[in-house]
């Protein structure tokens, strides 16, 4: 049994997910091969190792290029239904976005069709979920377990202005 235990003790991003999914042998290529299937466009991957403190590990980040817009959860919902990925990465994202769209729909207490993401729905975020999505599935895991995820405090500026941390979807 294949299982990836997450260690999140200062928490993890997109990014983060991204460069350990590399770091387990999923090959950049092959990320960017799925990630084609997606029609996004205006962004680049890039990978470099990297230490923090002695410990090392790779980092991966998403650069786009210009605005990238906000999307509906219906509109991202309906890109990865359309989309060319492979069936079990396709659903792991629609799956992913439509948890988080789930938790927005209830912080702002209207419809899961009435969404409107802001920072999940520009290209980078998309590119983290189905990246992650995509790697995940490579690996053929049986299970992932997490560890509790840190709580934060403190105010963060947000398209909706500034909101207490952890912020209310989370």
């Amino acid at each position: 049994m294949n299982i990836l235990y997450l260690d999140t003790f200062s928490g993890i991003s997109g990014d983060m997910m991204l460069g350990l999914l590399l770091d387990l042998g999923v090959a950049l290529e092959d990320l960017e091969h799925d990630l084609a299937a997606l029609p996004v466009s205006g962004y680049h991957l890039t990978a470099r190792a990297e230490k923090r403190h002695g410990i090392g590990g790779t980092r991966v980040e998403v650069h786009c290029e210009g605005q990238q817009p906000a999307r509906t959860w219906s509109e991202i919902d309906r890109m990865l239904a359309q989309s060319s990925l492979p069936g079990a990465v396709r659903e792991l994202a629609r799956k992913i976005f439509r948890i988080l769209g789930n938790a927005e729909a209830s912080v702002h207490q209207i419809s899961l069709e009435q969404v409107h993401f802001h920072e999940v729905g520009a290209v980078d975020a998309i590119v983290d979920i189905v990246g992650s999505a995509a790697g995940l599935t490579r690996l053929g895991l049986d299970r992932i377990v997490c560890s509790p995820l840190p709580l934060s405090s403190g105010l963060i500026g947000a398209s909706h202005g500034v909101v207490p941390l952890p912020a209310p979807a989370t």
